[in-house]
């Protein structure tokens, strides 16, 4: 007969689960920003390069592969449990 209780979720694949949905979200809230900004009129007159735009304008350029990286990362981490329970499941 096998164990059918789940395990528990590991520490790692909550952080790294918590990680993709801050990163992603904030990098769509700032492209989104930056969309509502220009149909504003804030890039008229070089607008985007002062104040606390051109954070906001690069946020979506490295935080969307960095949630992609992380989603693989999650991904390979529940895969590795995954196959342990498989394999400890078996014995």
């Amino acid at each position: 007969m096998t164990n059918q209780t789940p395990q528990p979720v590991s520490r790692l694949e909550r952080v790294l689960a918590y990680m993709v949905a801050s990163v992603v979200g904030l990098s769509i809230l700032a492209f989104l920003a930056v969309i509502i900004a220009t149909a504003m009129g804030v890039g008229d007159n070089d607008g985007f390069s002062r104040g606390v735009w051109p954070p906001i304008f690069i946020l979506p350029l490295y935080g969307l592969p960095t949630g992609f990286v992380l989603i693989i990362a999650l991904m390979i981490s529940v895969g590795a449990r995954r196959s342990r329970e498989a394999r400890r499941d078996r014995e």
